[in-house]
């Protein structure tokens, strides 16, 4: 025969392991949802990076011009390039270009203070101290010297930025070369 006491005694046994249940369960479930948030957090920061890295910050502004003293052969090149609406400012000295003729092998230029065949100069609107870094709304004239490159010559350069994509682009040297070329 059961008593009243047995009886009680097994309801609150059966309550305190429900209870118990309910935290293991709530405490999995807060482990679980904070995995999770943070999991989400991490895959925006890494879609984020992807975008920065693969998209151009650059954009090439306006004609390539090739440059010669000698009305014979383009001896530099210049031109203008900015950022991207949006894209943050970029360090010119960690840039490099590569330039390429399909007479001539691939050179690197770096950022220096002098234009040469291996530096190119980086100068807001054309004139002034070279400068070490871009900012939005600025717009930069990049300019290198060349082994003379003659008429009708294809030339492909390509801006690397230190972040992000590169900037490619290919032009043609014109049929008559003048002291100042506009490159198609």
């Amino acid at each position: 025969m059961k008593n009243a006491s047995s009886d009680a005694f097994t309801g609150l046994e059966a309550a305190i392991v429900l209870i118990a249940f309910v935290v293991v369960a709530a405490v999995f479930a807060y482990v679980v949802l904070g995995a999770g948030f943070f999991t989400t957090q991490k895959a925006q920061e890494t879609i984020h990076k992807s975008v920065e890295q693969s998209t151009s910050n650059l954009q090439l502004i306006g004609n390539v011009y090739g440059l010669s003293g000698n009305n014979a052969t383009i001896t530099e090149i210049r031109f203008f390039i900015g950022l991207a609406p949006g894209a943050p400012p970029v360090d010119l000295t960690k840039l490099t270009i590569a330039f390429s003729t399909p007479n001539s092998n691939l050179v690197i230029l770096s950022h220096g203070t002098n234009a040469s065949e291996t530096v190119f100069t980086a100068k807001e609107g054309g004139s002034g101290p070279s400068l070490d870094s871009m900012v939005q709304n600025q717009q930069i004239e990049l300019a290198f010297k060349v082994t003379p490159v003659l008429v009708n010559t294809p030339v492909t350069i390509e801006i690397r930025p230190p972040v992000g994509a590169a900037l490619p682009f290919s032009k043609i040297t014109p049929a008559t070369i003048a002291t100042t070329n506009i490159l198609s």
